[in-house]
């Protein structure tokens, strides 16, 4: 009977190397290859719906769902952007598991069934032209990707792919036991006599590039790149145009040259089929083909100057157009999907996004290449981001005795960085791959991390997070500079074939992205200068979003079943940090519930966090059981309580509702009888008659005594009341007009500012005015002033409607009426003053 082993490795009773080998291995001897150091999520596939968190086994599914319901804030955090890393050595079963990621996704997601196969399709179409057979996997990605998976709400609307370090070398060199990307042997495999003639194929047998033996699998393999092609969305004339091309790199390669007795270089009589069916392919010229191998064009002080190649130039130069011309077709295949695949809506809405991050895993190979110094620093900073978002790094109390990130000290330190040191010999034509490594041991020959090696070849040796791995440093800066001759590029933008001629006519990007032609052209870009970048903004998106991770182990290195290689198995363990990672979630706080399940279960407990320790969830739930029976025998003694409670709060409110409203109701009538009394007309009172002014030339001029006092009669100017007649009091109850008084207002401000800026210098005598004026009174002031004084008296006034002076005297007319002609100016005044 099999033991039952745990499934989640933080609830090992003993932690060390050996109970953690044994728990792994025996779960893979049972056939479980899912084994839990995080958190297992609530709801995976089909057969998990409907059970308990707690039975359910571990599976890749639940990431997929974890990822998705954060995503969509339905665990503790609110909506954020989620990330799944998937990481692993080559052959560890990392694209396996993107597959089933994406295969769950879509299914959580309920996508609409053509975007979900587009979307499905896009793995096995980048598998077609991105993976190959190595040494330690049959299909191992050659490059690497990051998935990023579009959502409006909760459905999917589109996809987008990120390409990295696609390994174009291996379309013209491949070690012992290795082979060329799938898709040359599905295509010559799959296609059909007829198609053959027309893309000018022949027998695999014959090419280079391609020669292994053809079996059956892979023209299934080719029908299904086809359907994936149709399934995306590709059109006919671009497969047709794609294949072509796949064929002309073909042929290309068996191009041979040899040397005459001139010592002058020619292509070999067996390769000249060859080059003909190459420049057809191409859609060139043979003449132009045959030169841009044999020879280099360059211009200088505006004469062109032409330098021959010898034979290893000329191969050189043959490769270089097979390697280019692949990268760009992988290149544009890559833009082709996520132009079919944007998500169709408007810019401005907001979508949220899980990526799934794909890429080659850690090499160390009997040769390690150029190639494998750019696979082994990306995982260098997948692993630093795994370090910096692991428990280990976050926890306060764990001592931490790692020293400063490799790739920041060593790969990417300016200007003395591995990755500036080779741009900075890539910009010299003279510099070689020798030049490069004496450089290397100079400056880091006494870093930790590097070790230098002592030998004719141009070897060095970098110490990784995984293990030491040598590099054989020839081809290093050629691969780095990855340039385009001129006279190659003009060869194939002038090409017929509308393909070719849009892929060399294209840029490349900082981050290695094919770009269209009237993109803006950066000059010698070089490939890590590329992989940078194109790395620091893939780490910038994961740092912003949720992440997930997966860690893949390799069971063995001869690729066969049910075989496990403990010691390969343990370095993998240590050098990925399980271990420490595993320690602290036991000690610390390992247990980590979804929002709603620590709600709904424990939420009642502690204060504290003690009880999140994965040892205490056992007890505690024994504990929660007679706590539940406690609170529900109070909840229905509270509950008595409470409806009582409840009708006297309703009687008191319905109370409380009726005195409010006969209150507003007084209010209401109170108010109604306030507004009727402020609306009754009240008559105007009498103006009181001003008193005269005490300092007047009337008061020097003596009375009349011959006269005897005449009482004063009524002036036309007299102010009208109510008590007089009807028609006056109708006349002071009617509204004001307010325009007229505006009006007054005006002409007064005006006489003001005219007598003030005009008259007061002129009327100013010894610091005051003369006695006879008496500044600006109306006509009805004037007449109280002289209703006492003899005939003859007169003041002086200036008018309040116009500018000027009004002269006021008393006169005997009819009726005994004071007469006020007016005159606009008085020079000299001193004549008015008898």
């Amino acid at each position: 009977m099999d033991l039952k082993l745990p499934e989640d490795l933080a609830n090992l009773s003993e932690l060390d190397e050996k109970s953690l080998l044994e728990v792994l291995t025996g779960r893979f001897t049972q056939n479980l290859i899912y084994t839990c150091k995080l958190d297992c999520p609530v709801q995976v596939s089909e057969r998990y719906k409907c059970h308990e968190k707690k039975s359910l086994p571990p599976h890749i599914f639940a990431v997929a769902d974890r990822a998705y319901q954060s995503m969509l804030g339905r665990l503790a955090t609110g909506p954020k952007n989620q990330c799944i890393v998937i990481s692993g050595e080559s052959g560890a079963g990392k694209t396996e598991s993107t597959k089933l990621l994406l295969r769950h996704i879509m299914e959580l997601c309920k996508a609409n069934s053509q975007l979900e196969q587009q979307i499905l399709q896009v793995n096995p179409l980048l598998e077609a032209f991105g993976n190959a057979q190595t040494v330690m996997n049959d299909n191992s990605s050659r490059f690497g990707k990051y998935i990023q998976l579009r959502f409006q709400n909760s459905s999917v609307k589109g996809a987008k792919i990120n390409e990295y370090l696609l390994e174009k070398s291996r379309v013209v060199h491949q070690d012992e036991g290795e082979q060329n990307f799938h898709i040359f042997y599905f295509m010559l495999a799959g296609i059909s006599t007829e198609d053959k003639e027309i893309y000018g194929l022949l027998d695999p047998t014959r090419y280079r590039f391609g020669q292994e033996h053809m079996v059956q699998a892979w023209r299934v393999k080719y029908a299904e790149v086809c359907n994936a092609m149709d399934m995306v969305g590709f059109e006919e004339q671009e497969k047709v145009d794609m294949m072509t091309i796949l064929a002309g790199i073909l042929s290309l390669g068996n191009i041979t040259f040899e040397t005459t007795d001139s010592d002058a270089l020619k292509v070999s009589e067996a390769s000249r089929g060859w080059l003909k069916a190459t420049a057809g392919q191409f859609g060139v010229q043979e003449e132009d083909l045959l030169k841009s191998l044999t020879c280099t064009t360059s211009v200088t002080r505006g004469e062109a100057i032409q330098r021959l190649h010898n034979q290893q130039q000329a191969e050189d130069a043959r490769d270089s157009i097979a390697k280019v011309a692949y990268g760009r077709v992988f290149g544009w295949i890559v833009s082709k999907i996520n132009e079919l695949l944007a998500p169709k809506v408007d810019c401005d809405v907001e979508l949220n996004e899980i990526g799934i991050l794909d890429i080659f895993g850690f090499e160390n190979f009997a040769v390690n290449r150029f190639e494998q110094l750019c696979i082994n620093l990306a995982n260098e900073q997948l692993q630093y981001f795994f370090n910096h978002v692991s428990p280990s790094y976050m926890e306060n109390s764990f001592t931490h005795a790692r020293f400063a990130p490799l790739f920041q000290d060593l790969f990417l330190t300016k200007p003395i960085g591995i990755l500036s040191l080779l741009d900075e010999q890539s910009a010299f034509p003279q510099a070689t791959d020798r030049d490069f490594v004496d450089k290397l041991n100079s400056k880091f020959k006494t870093a930790p991390n590097f070790e230098v090696v002592r030998n004719h070849t141009p070897l060095f040796t970098i110490v990784h997070y995984a293990g030491k791995v040598q590099y054989n440093a020839s081809g290093f800066l050629e691969k780095n500079r990855d340039t385009i001759p001129a006279n190659i590029r003009e060869l194939f933008i002038n090409s017929v074939t509308p393909l070719l001629s849009v892929l060399f006519a294209a840029t490349i990007s900082r981050t290695g992205t094919l770009m269209p032609r009237k993109a803006k052209v950066l000059l010698n870009v070089c490939v890590l200068f590329s992989v940078q970048h194109s790395l620091s903004f893939l780490m910038e998106k994961m740092f912003a979003s949720g992440p997930h991770f997966v860690r893949c182990i390799k069971p063995n290195r001869s690729k066969q079943p049910d075989q496990l290689d403990s010691k390969l198995v343990m370095d993998q363990l240590r050098y990925n940090g399980l271990m420490e990672t595993i320690r602290i979630r036991r000690d610390g706080f390992s247990w980590r519930p979804a929002f709603k399940e620590f709600a709904e279960r424990l939420v009642c407990r502690r204060e504290n966090r003690d009880f999140l320790s994965s040892l205490h969830q056992i007890p505690l739930c024994l504990i929660l059981d007679s706590v539940c029976c406690c609170v529900d025998y109070r909840a229905r003694i509270c509950r008595r309580r409470f409806l009582s409670l409840l009708v006297e709060i309703r009687r008191q409110r319905q109370a409380q509702r009726e005195r409010e409203e006969r209150e507003e109701e007084e209010e209401r009538r109170r108010q109604q009888l306030e507004d009727e009394r402020k609306r009754r007309p009240v008559p105007l009172p009498r103006k009181k008659k001003p008193e005269p002014r005490p300092r007047s030339v009337l008061n020097t001029i003596p009375k009349a005594p011959h006269l005897a006092p005449v009482p004063r009669p009524r002036s036309k100017l007299f102010e009208a009341t109510p008590f007089d007649n009807e028609l006056n009091a109708s006349l002071m109850l009617q509204p004001i007009d307010e325009e007229r008084m505006k009006e007054k207002h005006l002409k007064k401000t005006n006489t003001i500012r005219w007598f003030k800026e005009t008259q007061v210098r002129k009327l100013t005598r010894d610091g005051g005015f003369p006695c006879w004026f008496h500044g600006m009174i109306t006509r009805r002031q004037a007449e109280d002033l002289l209703i006492d004084r003899p005939l003859g008296c007169f003041l002086v006034r200036v008018g309040q409607s116009r500018e000027g002076y009004t002269l006021t005297f008393r006169c005997v007319l009819s009726q005994n009426q004071q007469t006020s002609p007016q005159i606009k100016m008085l020079k000299p005044l001193q004549k008015h003053q008898q």
